[in-house]
This record gives C-alpha cells, sequence and structure tokens, in this order.
C-alpha cells in the first residue's frame, strides 16, 4: 500500500456507417492507454447487430488480449471496454467486466468506474426479492437496479434516468443495448468521463482523454455531472435531468496522482494541475536546498512547479526501472526494502553532497517512502526534505478508492513532526486543503472532494465500509445455514 489505488478506466466506441468495424482493435488501444487506473483485470464487449461477444480475465490488457482473443471478439457496430482495480469485491474472474445482462427487452453490457456508498443496502434489498448475484462487485447491483427499472420503461435512457434516481455515490458508466451507446456521470461528477471523435464518424466514450487521442479521437467535451449521453443511429443526445441538483464534488485525487498527466479533464491539464500544486507547495514549505527530485512517476510535475518557484535547480535523483509494473511481486521472502531498491536506484551525481528537496504527491503508511529517503541518505544526500503535493490522508474514501478505514494511514495515527522523524528526513512539508483545491486551472476553490483530507462526505456514509463486504455477506450466510 505505498499508493492509494482507484478503481477502473471504461471506454466505449459507436461505429458510424463508414466508420471502422474492426472495434475490438479500438477498445484494445483505448484500455491500453487507461492501463494506469486499473491493473487487475480487463475485458472487451463487442456488439455485432445485437449479438454480444464477451472476453475478459484477469492481467493486463496486453496479457489478456492476445491476437486470438480480438480476432474472437470479430467485428461490430458498439464495443465498450474496462480495466479494473477493485474497491469493491474480491479480483477473481467473476469480478471482470464488462457485465453483461440477458433479459427479458434484450442484451445489456456494463462497464463502471467508481463506488457506490448504497451498494450494500441496493444489494440486500435486491436479494430479499429473490435476485441471485454472481459477482461481489457493487457494478452487479448498478446492472440489476438498470435491468429493473427498463422492464417497465419505455427506453434504455430512460430506465437509466430512473436508476440514477436510486444510485449514491461514485459512478461513471458506459452501457451498451443492441442499438446504443450510453455514457453516464453521477450528480456528483466523482469520476471523469468524456467524449470524442474520430475522422470516419465513431464516437468514442473514455475516462481520461489520453484514451481519446489513443484512438485518434478529438475530444468533444467532459460530460457534465448527472448527464446521460445517448450514441445511436441518429447521432448524439443528452439527458440532463439530473444535472445541477447537487453540488459538484470531482476527486480532487484524479489531479494529483490518478489521471494520467497528458489528460485535460473539466477543462484544466492534469499536467499543469501537478506543476501548480508544486509550486504552491514551494510557496507554503520553502527550504534552503540544492536540488529538487521528485519520486517516479507522480511526483516528478509537482517537483518541476516546486523548482520553478523556488529557483532551486531540479534534477532527475532516481531512476525507475521501466520494466517493472504496478503488478510487480519479487521472488523469494525478499523484504520491502529489497523490493524498493529494485524498483529505484538514486542518481549519485545528482545529489551526492547535497540538500535535497524529495516531491511525491502522497504518504500512505510511510514504510516505502522511508526507505527513499534512507537510499538518498545512502547515496550521499546530505540533507532530505521531503514535500508532498496533497494534504494528509486521514479519512476513508468510499467513491472509488481503496481506502476504506484509517488504520493504515500514519497521518492519522502520527503529527507532521512525529512522521517527519518515522521517515527520517530532515523536514516534511504537505500542501494544505486550501490550497489544493486551487490547483485546477478552471479552479474557483469549490467543486472537489477533499474528504480524505478533512471528512467532510458530500453524501451519506455507507453503512457496511470493507472493499470485501459482499465476500463477508456470503460468508455470514454459509455460516448461518451450516
Amino acid at each position: 500500500m505505498r499508493k492509494i489505488n482507484e478503481e477502473c478506466g471504461v471506454f466505449g466506441v459507436y461505429a458510424d456507417i463508414q466508420s471502422d468495424k474492426k472495434l475490438a482493435n479500438t477498445c484494445y488501444y483505448g484500455l491500453f492507454a487507461l492501463q494506469h487506473r486499473g491493473q487487475e483485470s480487463c475485458g472487451i464487449v463487442v456488439n455485432d447487430d445485437g449479438v454480444f461477444r464477451s472476453y475478459k480475465d484477469v492481467g493486463l490488457v496486453e496479457q489478456v488480449f492476445k491476437p486470438e482473443a480480438l480476432s474472437y471478439l470479430g467485428e461490430g457496430q458498439i464495443a465498450i471496454g474496462h480495466c479494473r482495480y477493485g474497491t469493491t469485491g474480491s479480483s477473481d474472474r467473476l469480478n471482470c467486466q464488462p457485465i453483461v445482462v440477458n433479459h427479458i427487452k434484450g442484451s445489456m453490457a456494463l462497464a463502471h468506474n467508481g463506488n457506490l456508498a448504497n451498494s450494500y443496502e441496493l444489494r440486500e434489498k435486491l436479494e430479499l426479492n429473490g435476485a441471485i448475484f454472481h459477482t461481489t462487485s457493487d457494478t452487479e447491483v448498478i446492472s440489476y437496479i438498470i435491468t429493473a427499472e427498463r422492464i417497465h420503461a419505455s427506453s434504455i435512457e430512460e430506465a437509466v434516468s430512473r436508476a440514477i434516481d436510486r444510485l449514491e455515490g461514485a459512478y461513471s458508466l458506459v452501457i451498451m443495448s443492441p442499438t446504443k451507446l450510453i455514457a453516464v456521470r453521477d450528480p456528483h461528477g466523482f469520476r471523469p468521463i468524456c467524449y470524442g471523435k474520430r475522422e470516419d464518424g465513431a464516437y468514442v466514450v473514455a475516462s481520461e482523454s489520453c484514451a481519446l487521442q489513443a484512438v485518434g479521437a478529438k475530444f468533444i467535451r467532459d460530460l457534465r455531472p448527472g448527464e446521460i449521453l445517448i450514441f445511436d443511429k441518429d447521432g448524439v443526445r443528452s439527458i440532463e435531468e439530473h444535472c445541477g441538483k447537487v453540488e459538484k464534488s470531482f476527486c480532487v485525487f484524479e489531479y494529483i496522482y490518478f489521471a494520467r498527466p497528458d489528460s485535460v479533464i473539466d477543462g484544466s491539464s492534469v499536467h499543469n494541475a501537478r506543476v501548480r500544486a508544486g509550486a504552491m507547495l514551494a510557496l507554503e514549505h520553502p527550504v534552503q536546498a540544492d536540488v529538487v527530485i521528485g519520486a517516479p512517476d507522480s511526483g516528478l510535475d509537482a517537483a518541476i512547479g516546486y523548482a520553478r518557484q523556488s529557483g532551486i535547480p531540479y534534477g532527475i535523483g532516481l531512476i525507475k526501472n521501466k520494466y517493472i509494473g504496478r503488478t510487480f511481486i519479487s521472488p523469494g521472502q525478499k523484504s520491502r526494502e529489497d523490493k524498493v531498491r529494485i524498483k529505484l536506484s538514486p542518481v549519485p551525481a545528482t545529489i551526492q553532497g547535497k540538500r535535497v528537496v524529495l516531491v511525491d504527491d502522497s504518504i500512505v503508511r510511510g514504510t516505502t517512502l522511508g526507505k527513499v529517503v534512507k537510499m538518498l541518505r545512502d547515496a550521499g544526500a546530505k540533507e532530505v526534505h521531503i514535500r508532498i503535493s496533497a494534504p494528509p490522508f486521514l479519512y476513508p474514501c468510499y467513491y472509488g478508492t481503496d481506502i476504506d478505514s484509517s488504520d493504515a494511514l500514519i497521518a492519522y495515527h502520527h503529527s507532521i513532526e512525529e512522521i517527519c522523524e518515522i521517515m527520517g528526513a530532515d523536514s516534511l512539508g504537505y500542501l494544505s486543503v486550501q490550497d489544493v483545491m486551487r490547483i485546477a486551472e478552471n479552479g474557483k476553490g469549490v467543486g472537489f472532494c477533499t474528504a480524505c483530507f478533512d471528512g467532510k462526505y458530500p453524501t451519506k456514509v455507507p453503512t457496511v465500509r470493507k472493499k470485501n463486504r459482499f465476500e463477508q455477506k456470503i460468508s455470514k450466510k454459509e455460516e448461518k445455514y451450516e
């Protein structure tokens, strides 16, 4: 738990009559661009004239989608894809997405990024009415709610609109019916989702604009919080009846860490937001030093901003082994310190005999960053000053990250001075909550969710909060009937 993990990336494409119909390949490239949002599993569903073909499995995009898998998916007019990091439910194959549902009015495929705050209560009511669940994720709850509404609705988009009234929490969705592609953003706008268009006429929906670029689509705009966007033979239509009903609460950590630096979200460059965070950090926590370095890869942009604002030279002080991904597991019983040394290497020419400012985006448990500080000192750093481009993490997040309690958060149990001592650093400074609200270029100090920093939640707090709450629920039922 060196970093906070975000749930998922979603992707969808609707092909025009003249468009390339090899949509599995389009989804593959789109998911590859969104791989940073989830590395546990991935999946693609292709719709060929109402016939759905699905392929999904545990693993990275390039591991799961070999040429034979893409060939099996074939061609179609609509397709959706998903890459997952689970924040509700285990990481086994059953919880891979997209979910495909066959019901009396046809078929539906759904992929979800976010986390429902009321999933436990909704699932319990559904089960009492006879619903049988095959997964332990909250995404299946969403699919059940939409399907139940579809039985009585005149269209899939009407069913989705009705479902929004019953869902609480974070959800950016891509939904596929036999004839339509639908994109949805929850009324709070917790998670990003945008759309664009390719030169061949195909419309593309994705969690981030970087995925649009990857498939040759030109960015059009982000969805508004609460908006439902429908793509079909008649073009693009928008339903905005849920827009503006609650205050926007976009997850500010998307700008700090989750999103790719080359993405633009809600009109603000992610890269520029991180540079601004670093500059504000330099104003809040100045220090006499010789070089500013960033923790690869997430601290690099903020380190550039800190260096520019402070006038301290920026340098490459740590090199990351580019062949090691987030799923890296060392062989045997290696210590955490050994893993850090394998992943990161100091650059002695940059840090030897220097007073070093080390910029990173967050401290979760603190164990890994403490090892990095020791590594820098062993490489000859005279002083090490830690600067964090986010406020201290104090509270759980219920909207799509994997922090469901404060137990593992070092800042919850220790003061900043104590954390500094634990890290073995000469000083430690965090960005304030007030300044983190201003890092986006179009930010006005409002419209962000900062609950993990200040405990002010935009929705009701879930009654059952553990990531594997549905597995626990099943276990209790098994005990009852043994």
